[in-house]
């Protein structure tokens, strides 16, 4: 018989990975970022954006980088992130945040909200490579950059998943023209070998003013001449 306190765990456990597969499984809800979407699609008719820019995109540490022109003000980037989305929502509205700029560069920072949601690293980077795929049936000389996931105290207990999907696009970005993996992993890594707090707000999970200096200095060298 079992001990009543390991049944207790395993019948936790056995709920959690259930709601987690549920989750997962669950019919993906696109219509959520819509009003995002449209907000910049207005802002475009307003003031149109130029062709051939450096866009950034991905979920909210690109959504909430506002000092992003500020960081590059020697080139033209465009800032299309969206907070909370994964990765297929960014592939899903390609047709509306980011071939209308045709940008010569895409960064991409996307796929811990995946895990966060049940998505294992694998089908997150499935997602990753149909983004690929899309962008590049209609830009094929377009870069695109990865900009790979970071630990963080409020998700600490996914990083091993989040490190599986910075291995998996790393090594498929060295066989792959026009992708590229940028390494964030260990920039916000203080001497205990844990995340610093002193880079995030409060949330500890979102960048503070000095974890987006940090930030846009590791992007810097892999930014066009």
């Amino acid at each position: 018989m079992k001990h009543p306190v390991l049944a207790a765990l395993c019948a936790l456990l056995c709920l959690v990975t259930s709601s987690a597969t549920r989750a997962a499984d669950a019919p993906h809800n696109f219509a959520k970022w819509e009003k995002e979407i449209a907000a910049y699609e207005a802002a475009d008719r307003a003031t149109p954006p130029p062709q051939g820019a450096i866009l950034f995109t991905g979920a909210s540490t690109i959504r909430r980088w506002t000092t992003l022109l500020k960081d590059f003000p020697n080139h033209t980037v465009l800032n299309r992130g969206v907070g909370g989305s994964e990765i297929e929502d960014i592939t899903h509205f390609a047709d509306r945040i980011v071939f209308p700029y045709a940008p010569r560069v895409i960064f991409l920072r996307s796929g811990g909200n995946d895990i966060f949601k049940g998505k294992t690293s694998e089908r997150a980077f499935a997602d990753f490579k149909a983004f690929v795929a899309t962008v590049h049936a209609k830009l094929p000389k377009t870069e695109i950059i990865f900009i790979s996931q970071n630990p963080t105290m409020a998700r600490l207990a996914q990083w091993d998943k989040e490190k599986a999907l910075n291995t998996a696009v790393a090594d498929y970005a060295r066989k792959t023209s026009n992708v590229r993996y940028l390494d964030m992993a260990d920039m916000v890594l203080g001497a205990d070998g844990l995340p610093r707090l002193d880079l995030f707000v409060a949330d500890k999970l979102h960048f503070n003013e000095a974890g987006y200096k940090l930030f846009a200095e590791r992007i810097r060298p892999f930014m066009p001449k």
